[in-house]
């Protein structure tokens, strides 16, 4: 790996050296390579699943330092010569699907889009938003929450954490274990900031982020009833969006924009002035399957 190479790329959280940390904490094997002449990165893990055994698997990878899409699929094709009988899951970023397909990659889900927001200056920040989200954000200002920002140091008793794997039940969502959340707070000191929002003294919602390099992920948050009603959750992503660009980060991700299942959800992540990034979908590329896959219809591998 070439020494601080990781620093120059904007990388997502699945691409960064603080989520190869949390995984390895949690017994996980993670290979990290520069790719090229050092204009790629990408981060390879080795996981067990019940259906296909060891599996290797990239997510929201390769990055690479230029606007080349079809660079992931040549990559692809030829590091996989080297070992072409083990299976191979990728979860792509940005790509060009027709690529994917000539590598013999067989597709298993379609892409989905995520909210990237650009951090900038406070003030153009706050032109920004969509009038009803700074609406909403002025009324919190104007009210009786309290914010603090805080290291999270990984307790794994942490009542937000709590609150939102209860969330998560009623709702019916997925989401990453608390396991992690606890591994990439120890795993990275100081990388795990959480934002709280008190009324009269009491926690009654709050949003954790994790930083990686020039990047960082909105990972978690729950607000109570009396917390929502006095918009809490723009006060509190607000007041991070204006911290993390203060101390140098270029970009935050949302996650994932589901306009279907959870319209209001994407409403509020796209009224902070984040775009919607189209991702590439989930491919599986296995020895048996490639010589069909590249012959699929160009429509079933879109």
């Amino acid at each position: 790996m070439t020494p601080g190479f990781p620093e120059t790329l904007p990388l997502p959280l699945q691409q960064s050296p603080q989520y190869a940390r949390a995984l390895g904490m949690m017994g996980a094997s993670v290979q990290s390579m520069t790719l090229g002449r050092n204009t790629g990165w990408c981060q390879i893990q080795t996981r067990k699943l019940r259906a296909l055994g060891e599996v290797r698997m990239i997510s929201r990878g390769p990055v690479w330092a230029e606007d080349a899409p079809s660079l992931t699929a040549d990559w692809l094709r030829n590091w996989l010569r080297a070992e072409p009988a083990r299976p191979f899951l990728l979860n792509a970023g940005p790509i060009a699907p027709g690529g994917l397909q000539k590598a013999g990659f067989w597709p298993l889900m379609s892409g989905a889009s995520v909210a990237v927001l650009p951090l900038a200056e406070r003030g153009a920040m706050r032109v920004g938003l969509s009038q009803k989200w700074r609406n909403r954000l002025s009324r919190a200002e104007a009210g009786k929450l309290t914010v603090q920002a805080t290291v999270f140091n990984g307790d794994p008793a942490h009542w937000l954490l709590a609150a939102e794997e209860d969330q998560r039940r009623r709702r019916r969502y997925g989401g990453l274990p608390r396991a992690f959340t606890v591994a990439y707070a120890r795993a990275n000191p100081g990388d795990a900031r959480l934002f709280c929002a008190r009324l009269d003294g009491r926690p009654v919602a709050a949003m954790l982020f994790l930083r990686h390099g020039q990047m960082a992920t909105y990972h978690l948050g729950h607000a109570k009833p009396d917390a929502r009603a006095l918009n809490a959750h723009n006060l509190l992503m607000w007041r991070a969006m204006c911290w993390l660009a203060e101390r140098g980060h270029r970009s935050l991700d949302l996650g994932t924009i589901n306009t279907q299942d959870a319209a209001g959800l994407a409403r509020f992540k796209l009224g902070t002035g984040a775009r919607a990034l189209p991702l590439g979908g989930t491919w599986l590329h296995l020895s048996a399957l490639a010589p069909i896959a590249r012959r699929l219809p160009s429509a079933l591998a879109a």
